[in-house]
């Protein structure tokens, strides 16, 4: 059964641009990584610093080995470093 992965991030409006560099990156990381199916960015109406990513992954299983990838790790360090806080992770099925 696939999962869907909710990857919630806050920005201010001067670091969207380094953001979406970063952003860029680590996507075309994960469209090589195996049981990925398709991702989707959205920006909150109401809250203009938040978007959340909709990652669909064939199995939780597919999910944990994209999480423990180091090059998806060195990326994502990145950016908890620009954004000064941890991305929010909700799994889902």
């Amino acid at each position: 059964m696939s999962v869907k992965i909710f990857i919630k991030r806050s920005v201010s409006e001067s670091k969207v641009p380094e953001l979406t560099i970063l952003l860029k990156r680590l996507r075309s990381v994960t469209l090589m990584q195996p049981g990925y199916i398709s991702g989707q960015t959205l920006k909150r109406l109401d809250k203009v610093n938040e978007c959340i990513v909709i990652s669909t992954w064939r199995s939780l299983e597919d999910w944990n080995d994209w999480i423990k990838n180091e090059k998806r790790m060195a990326i994502q360090s990145e950016i908890d470093e620009l954004l000064g806080t941890e991305t929010e992770y909700a799994l889902y099925e």
